[in-house]
């Protein structure tokens, strides 16, 4: 058997350090699709359909997407709420798979908010 170099074993870690967070409770984001009626009626299953796909088309292991009933304001659906890990939830108004998509890419990866779409910020 071969013996494991220390940039071997640093590789490993990368690669399996998303997926212990997550099986460990600590995701670095975590990505709520508000799944209600009014929320369903206005396309929040393709919301997130995208936003699975955009997990896994980026080969993510440290993002948790969850599902939640409506926060009261139908008017504004659908809704999404990303919280990061060190700061405050964000919610974003009249999402659509395109929206998501940059929402993720931006938020949810690198960390900018993006103004356009907030509904609330904590």
């Amino acid at each position: 058997m071969a013996k494991l170099t220390f940039e071997d074993l640093k590789q490993i870690k990368e690669k399996t350090g998303g997926a212990m967070a997550l099986r460990l409770g600590r995701p670095r984001a975590t990505v709520t699709v508000h799944l209600g009626t009014c929320g369903i009626a206005a396309g929040a299953r393709e919301v997130m359909n995208a936003l699975m796909a955009e997990i896994a088309d980026s080969n993510r292991h440290d993002i948790r997407a969850l599902a939640a009933g409506c926060m009261g304001q139908c008017a504004s659906e659908p809704h999404v709420t990303v919280e990061r890990e060190g700061s405050g939830p964000v919610t974003y108004r009249q999402m659509n798979p395109d929206k998501i998509r940059q929402v993720y890419r931006r938020h949810v990866v690198q960390g900018e908010v993006v103004s356009d779409f907030v509904l609330n910020k904590a």
